[in-house]
Formats: structure tokens, sequence, C-alpha cells
């Protein structure tokens, strides 16, 4: 497990995450696909949200399971947060976000978002 930082664009947000990054899910979903996620699956308690919790909006769709969080003044999709089917608080972490980490180098897994029947 690595510590990586991330943030919106304008950094009024800022996070850190630990993760391996050993599976980013590049989704066909709707959502996914036009803002471009990749995403690692993280616990909750391993998003520490450093500054701009308060510039979090939240936008959700569908079974409206998924709280996609982004900043209200740049519009970056930072992350999400939701329940595993065992309950248990997880966040959705848009890889894009992270500093420091090169895309290139990352192996995507797809996931047929598009057809999932949650």
């Amino acid at each position: 497990m690595t510590l990586h930082k991330g943030s919106c664009h304008c950094g009024k947000v800022a996070y850190e995450v630990e993760t391996d990054l050993a599976q980013v899910i590049e989704c066909n979903c709707s959502i996914c696909q036009r803002k471009g996620y990749l995403l690692t699956f993280v616990p909750r308690s391993a998003l520490n949200v450093i500054r701009g919790e308060e510039d979090l909006a939240t936008y959700t769709f569908n079974t409206h399971t998924i709280q996609h969080r982004f900043c209200s003044t740049c519009g970056a999709a930072t992350f999400g947060e939701g329940k595993q089917p065992t309950g248990e608080a997880m966040a959705a972490i848009n890889v894009r976000c992270l500093e420091t980490v090169e895309l290139s180098e990352i192996t995507l897994v797809p996931f047929n978002g598009r057809d999932a029947r949650g």
C-alpha cells in the first residue's frame, strides 16, 4: 500500500488515500464513460479528506447508492462514496486526480458497468 495525495483542479479539495493501484477499473457506465473516470476502490477509512470537505458537492443517479463527490468550484470529480455488498463503507477514488501517478504505467481493467445490474 502506498499513500497517495490527490486534489481537485483548483486545489480547494485535497485528500490522501492509501491504495496499491494494483487494479484500476475503467468502467463504461454512463457517468464513468462521460467523465473519463479511472477508479480504485478502497475502504472509506483509507481516504482522508485534508481540506475542502465543505467545498464538495454530491451527485447521485440511478439507484442513488453511490455519492459521486466533486469540487463545487472547479467541478473536478475526485471520488465517490458508497457501501460494499457487505455493508462496509467504501470509496471509489478517481485515479486521474492523484498526484505523481503515471497513467501510462497502470494496467486498466475493463468493467462493463453499462450492462451491470445492481
